[in-house]
């Protein structure tokens, strides 16, 4: 099974210059703790729930910061003609829950989270992955 076909394709997107409110904002509107950043229609990183807590609120930062100065560059991503297994085997070894998924020509076409994988792939897949992504953290020792 490919990843376009359990991936959540109609994603939300902020630039580099969308404000944390406006970020959050959204966010609120369309039930995700993770929006894409793009720019010129590539992905230039990811603006999580948690960026905003640990980087915004926890430091005394304004809700009018760009999102730029508090995304997660260098976001991990597969393809949207990637294998499911082999993107979930990538979620694990990187100790990440979700993946941005690119097209052929490296633009954003979704993302792909354990939730989407749950719901289409099955529970099975996900147990491991999750397994895989606690084992190793700092958290489970």
């Amino acid at each position: 099974m490919n990843v376009s076909e359990v991936m959540t394709a109609q994603v939300a997107t902020a630039t580099p210059r969308t404000t944390v409110a406006e970020v959050a904002r959204t966010m609120a509107e369309v039930e995700s703790g993770a929006v894409p950043v793009t720019d010129d229609g590539k992905v230039v990183g990811l603006i999580t729930d948690r960026d905003i807590v640990l980087r915004v609120v926890a430091e005394g930062m304004g809700l009018d910061t760009p999102v730029a100065d508090v995304m997660t560059e260098g976001v991990e991503t597969c393809l949207e003609d990637d294998n499911v297994a082999d993107a979930t085997a990538k979620m694990g070894a990187k100790q990440i829950r979700r993946l941005v998924v690119l097209n052929a020509d490296g633009k954003l076409a979704g993302i792909l989270s354990l939730g989407d994988v749950a719901v289409d792939y099955g529970a099975k897949a996900v147990g491991k992955t999750l397994g895989e992504i606690s084992e190793n953290s700092p958290a489970a020792h």
